[in-house]
């Protein structure tokens, strides 16, 4: 979803957050920025809006940042348009629970325990003054909280198992305490063989060690905890697939997506679709509930459409249906209103094949639409100039629609960690045939910029040149890298015929790969002189700007995501460190990119522009070959050669430099509340509410939404 997406494999849906790095440059940008008509400040909703004390920053612990996010113009919209907000507001959440049950079959178990012993806790913090059981009630807090941030037990960018730094004591005690009644307990089980049974569930860092595991050489399936296989090898799902494949098919469904992969009792290998009627049924139907109520107010026969076809789907499980649906939602050009809503996200299995629920409900942002749509109305134009091969270039660039959105509410796989850009269908067929959206989360963006983030910049950056250029510029180079890498990134290229989807082709390194060519032709093209006489950027300063930090986060500061000794296996962070990495060695000679020591500290330096973006011109050529024709050798040699292994010396140094900040490497929000208003029994309006309080807004949801068993 932006600047390296969250996206799925082969043509991605979304892309992550900026590092905090970027964040301090944007947080400085959109302060200073004088540009264009189309600028880097905060969208024009926003600065229109926005209230000034609004507290953005609600609260940090661990490794992450609780953000708040407003939603400018809603006040604004026409009541039924608020209407069908609310309905796709609450069809969103109905299935957050999806989410945790897809990531690791004992997260809603786990979950369901952390809040009947909630209030408990909290008691122990404030009726004692042992300080030893206060802070035994503390670290149990902040462990309830990274499991409702990161939608179970394992962490959600690196997808490694985190455990509470409280003892197994201590939470035994809490469970015992509690109403049995409140406790998850399956049939005729006491609350001593809960807790026999969830205790190394949650304390045993070796028990479930990995949600995906990417490394070379090993069973991807068995050694990953996700709840999308089980009892199946790698082998045995790969040939499963291999048989439904049929490379002659120019419009294949997306075999895997909505199902879970076992075994029957006779060994057979067999799929559980979840719809209606079959896994997550409970919570689909809430689901389908909510999106019957908005089919009823939709705002246009498309959109309509869309919506129904998205109720079939879900009630039927068809993947065909899927295809159907999301070419109507492509045709819906016209509402100022939108959701994505579906299973949608595959990085969580590492074959790529079954996808994550997730919703992200929104309105277009008219004003700062602008900006992205300049450049998705030259789709053609920046494809007819691309460095890759000819025979890989489209001939006819189609449905391409661009807009920057107002987010509404963010759920499932986009919360409370999110996108800040979306590029929908993921299916290269419908993109070819019928287009695609690219959007951007405005009112996210703009969040993270007023989060600010501290000193990464001036720590990090070279000189007072590259500094001052990030503080001018990096707020719209971040958002035209993004609207790039959405637009005409993911929506370029071409798969030659005959050759397979790129999670067939290139398998596990297909999303790395993806993510990798939608980066290239948004950093290629931000060094163009069309953007400049587009109005998009006042000069190639910009560019410079998304130069120095693209080098300066893939090589050195993203690192801080890592524990020490562990090598890369996230797939935008592979991404970003074998573009970065690869344009560095190959630019050795030429000096283009300079390693420099001062005063003890490494740094990257950028000394050739002009030079570095023939590198990434060159990069995103062979990417583009090896996607279109399926070349998995080179995938794997390029993602394991550049992408994968770490400089341990180089990374102890980030993390010691990056410690002094205390800045927490990651950011989710706080979701924004919708209050329906009625009258005789009728919605006439609805108001938006902006809690403050991260773990109660959990509880409320865990309580509201409440649709699943513990095990599914």
């Amino acid at each position: 979803m932006a600047g390296g997406c969250a996206g799925t494999s082969a043509t991605t849906a979304a892309t992550t957050p900026p590092t905090q790095a970027v964040s301090d440059a944007i947080t400085t940008s959109v302060q200073s920025l004088e540009g264009p008509a189309i600028s880097a400040a905060p969208s024009e909703a926003l600065a229109n809006s926005a209230t000034p004390s609004f507290q953005v920053v609600s609260e940090q612990f661990a490794d992450l940042r609780v953000l708040r996010y407003q939603v400018p113009g809603f006040e604004e919209l026409a009541p039924k348009q608020k209407e069908l907000l609310y309905y796709l507001y609450e069809a969103a959440l109905s299935g957050r629970d999806i989410s945790y049950d897809q990531n690791f079959k004992h997260n809603l178990r786990v979950r369901r325990t952390l809040e009947a012993i909630w209030a408990a806790n909290q008691q122990q913090i404030s009726a004692t003054s042992n300080t030893q059981r206060v802070d035994q009630a503390n670290k149990l807090n902040v462990y309830t909280k990274r499991v409702w941030f990161s939608n179970g037990v394992h962490h959600h960018y690196s997808t490694r198992k985190f455990v509470p730094e409280c003892s197994p004591e201590y939470f035994a005690e809490l469970v015992k305490s509690v109403d049995a009644a409140t406790l998850p307990l399956e049939k005729g089980e006491t609350v001593a063989q809960l807790l026999t049974s969830i205790t190394p569930i949650i304390f045993d860092p070796n028990v479930a060690a990995k949600r995906v595991n990417q490394v070379a050489g090993q069973d991807l399936l068995t050694t990953s905890a996700n709840n999308f296989y089980e009892g199946v090898t790698q082998k045995e799902a790969e040939a499963f697939y291999a048989k439904k494949a049929d490379k002659k098919d120019q419009r294949p469904v997306s075999h895997g997506l909505n199902s879970k992969l076992t075994k029957d009792k006779q060994g057979r290998i067999v799929e559980r679709t979840w719809k209606v009627g079959g896994m997550y049924g409970e919570a689909l139907t809430q689901v389908i509930y909510w999106l019957g109520k908005a089919v009823d107010v939709a705002e246009t026969p498309e959109q309509k459409l869309a919506l129904q076809r998205l109720v079939q789907f879900y009630t039927t499980g068809d993947l065909k249906t899927w295809d159907d649906y999301n070419i109507a939602w492509v045709r819906d050009t016209k509402s100022r209103t939108d959701v994505v809503n579906g299973f949608i996200e595959v990085y969580g299995d590492p074959l790529g094949y079954r996808a994550s629920y997730e919703s992200v409900v929104s309105f277009k942002d008219l004003e700062a639409t602008k900006r992205i749509k300049a450049i998705g109305d030259q789709a053609q134009w920046f494809e007819d100039n691309s460095p890759i091969l000819p025979q890989h270039k489209k001939k006819n660039v189609v449905g391409i629609t661009a807009k920057v959105i107002t987010t509404v509410v963010e759920s499932g796989d986009a919360a409370p960690a999110t996108p800040i850009g979306i590029n929908l269908p993921n299916a290269n067929w419908i993109r070819k045939e019928h287009g695609s959206k690219s959007v951007n989360l405005g009112n996210i963006v703009d969040a993270y910029g007023m989060a600010d983030a501290g000193g990464s910049l001036d720590e990090f950056a070279f000189s007072e040149e590259e500094k001052q250029r990030a503080r001018q510029f990096a707020g719209l180079a971040g958002k035209l890298h993004t609207d790039m890498h959405e637009v005409i990134g993911h929506a370029s290229g071409q798969i030659n015929a005959g050759v397979g989807t790129p999670k067939e082709t290139l398998k596990s390194y297909a999303s790395a790969i993806e993510e990798g060519r939608a980066d290239l032709v948004a950093l290629y093209y931000l060094m163009d002189t069309k953007l400049v006489t587009l109005g998009v950027v006042p000069s190639l300063e910009v560019g410079k700007a998304e130069y120095d930090n693209y080098i300066r986060g893939g090589l050195m500061s993203q690192l801080v995501r890592l524990p020490l000794g562990e090598t890369v296996e996230e797939a935008h962070m592979r991404n970003r460190q074998m573009v970065a990495k690869w344009a560095y060695e190959k630019g050795k000679k030429d000096n283009v990119i300079e390693k420099v020591t001062r005063d003890g500290k490494t740094y990257f330096k950028v000394n050739d522009y002009q030079k570095l973006r023939g590198l990434f011109g060159q990069l995103l050529r062979e990417l583009q070959r090896l996607t279109s024709e399926g070349d998995y050798a080179a995938a794997k040699n390029l993602i394991e050669t550049y992408g994968v292994k770490v400089d341990p010396t180089l990374h102890k140094e980030v993390l010691e430099r990056y410690q002094k900040l205390n800045i927490a490497p990651y950011a989710g929000f706080i979701q924004p509340r919708l209050v329906p208003v009625e009258e005789g029994g009728k919605i006439v309006d609805v108001k938006v509410e902006y809690p403050s309080d991260f773990a109660q807004q959990m509880l409320d949801y865990g309580r509201k939404y409440k649709f699943l068993p513990t095990y599914n």
